[in-house]
């Protein structure tokens, strides 16, 4: 079933169509949530909320548009509501935000061997990245969306999207390089 026949199904209030697009929806739901809050908790809830948000305004979503692009969007904003609400009652501990990357990118299957290594240097890599770049590659390079798409969802002309994107590959191969000077070095 393409994505139009479920929405439509959704709209029409067939539980069982909800169903199927929650579960192709949930993780990426849940990474973008993750990598705002930092806190796999928080991301949970704020997931659910933005699931449930999506459902409330299936009727408004403009078809033609990418859908995945609106459901992240709405994720998004959920998540920066609450880190609005957590700021005015701060909190007595923070948490570690260990796997934060590997959270953002949940979708991704567990890789073994030199795949793995190559992960684990890319998670590394990214901690050290600027907010704004670790967002730009979030959205573009592990959630797909396109320049445009992100470039609405941050409100942001397309010519910063574009400008963003390419620095935050930059950065990203440098602190790479800086953790392992001799990756993709030939033998």
């Amino acid at each position: 079933m393409d994505l139009d026949d479920l929405l439509r199904r959704c709209i029409k209030g067939d539980a069982l169509a909800w169903e199927v697009l929650v579960r192709q929806l949930q993780g990426r739901v849940y990474g973008v949530a993750r990598f705002y809050l930092h806190d796999r908790e928080e991301a949970r809830d704020i997931a659910q909320e933005a699931l449930i948000r999506v459902y409330r305004s299936l009727d408004t979503f403009k078809v033609g548009t990418n859908f995945t692009a609106w459901v992240l969007r709405i994720t998004r904003n959920c998540a920066i509501d609450r880190l609005r609400q957590l700021r005015a009652s701060p909190r007595i501990e923070e948490l570690p935000d260990d796997d934060l990357i590997a959270d953002a990118a949940c979708t991704m299957a567990q890789p073994t061997g030199d795949v793995g290594e190559n992960h684990q240097l890319l998670y590394r890599a990214m901690e050290q990245l600027s907010p704004a770049h670790r967002e730009m590659i979030l959205l573009k390079d592990i959630q797909g969306l396109e320049q445009k798409e992100i470039a609405q969802m941050l409100s942001l002309p397309l010519g910063t999207v574009k400008t963003r994107a390419t620095r935050a590959r930059i950065e990203l191969a440098r602190r790479i390089l800086d953790i392992d000077p001799t990756y993709g070095a030939l033998p």
